[in-house]
């Protein structure tokens, strides 16, 4: 089936982070780039999306490079028989990715008023860094391209969540500006406020999902308590296949 060779192509393509020291080689290696590089991040519901929506897969497919997010991400690889390194979610790195850019122009293009004003000033106060450009995410992907053009950021931040994000970052990839570019998901809420993590001792059981549904049940809702099931469900399709 379609969805089962798109689903090996992610993960074969997916960059496995063994530990501390791989991670803080790969934060140094993307804070210097010299064409325009885009990350991006895997999780159960981007896998769900692969399964149904062409134009998603090939957009994130085309990213430099994609990192496993999430418990669900590490039962498919174990699942598969391999090692799912360390859980390289985006709401950890990204951080860690603005502390690399300190001092340098830096945009943020995604959520909405408030909090986008919000998680500008939080960072700059933060991470030292210079937010060149803040702009919400609902726009048409021309006004990206044309910010970046113009303002020539060196890192940018996509808090617009999946698809757009993706396809967004795969259209600014191809105009050729050098920069790097991350597809942040609710990054931007969570720098700016608008929403909580979990509690440590919950992200350590990978449960943050749970919390999150908790938080906005309605948003999320389809996501997880349907995405979840059909997600483990194509594990099992997938891993049986492989075998």
């Amino acid at each position: 089936m379609a969805w089962q060779r798109n689903w090996q192509t992610i993960v074969q393509k997916l960059r496995v982070v063994g530990d501390s020291a791989d991670e803080q080689a790969l934060i140094e290696a993307l804070s210097r780039p010299s064409a325009a590089t885009v990350l991006g991040f895997v999780n159960a519901h981007a896998m769900n999306l692969v399964a149904g929506n062409h134009d998603y897969y090939h957009a994130l497919s085309s990213a430099d490079v994609l990192l496993r997010d999430g418990s669900g991400m590490a039962i498919l690889f174990r699942r598969l028989g391999r090692e799912p390194g360390l859980n390289m979610n985006g709401t950890d790195l990204i951080p860690k990715l603005l502390d690399a850019f300190k001092g340098r122009r830096v945009a943020f293009w995604g959520t909405e008023e408030p909090w986008l004003a919000n998680a500008v000033q939080q960072s700059e106060t933060r991470f030292n860094v210079n937010v060149v450009s803040a702009h919400h995410g609902f726009s048409p992907v021309e006004t990206y391209i044309e910010l970046a053009r113009t303002l020539q950021p060196e890192l940018v931040v996509l808090g617009m969540g999946m698809p757009k994000q993706e396809a967004v970052a795969a259209r600014l990839a191809a105009s050729g500006e050098p920069c790097l570019i991350v597809c942040g998901g609710a990054i931007l809420d969570f720098l700016g406020g608008k929403v909580s993590r979990a509690p440590q001792w919950v992200r350590g059981l990978g449960c943050e999902w749970v919390f999150r549904l908790v938080s906005e049940p309605k948003r999320l809702f389809t996501r997880y308590v349907v995405g979840n099931p059909m997600f483990l469900l194509r594990t099992l399709i997938s891993s049986k296949s492989s075998s």
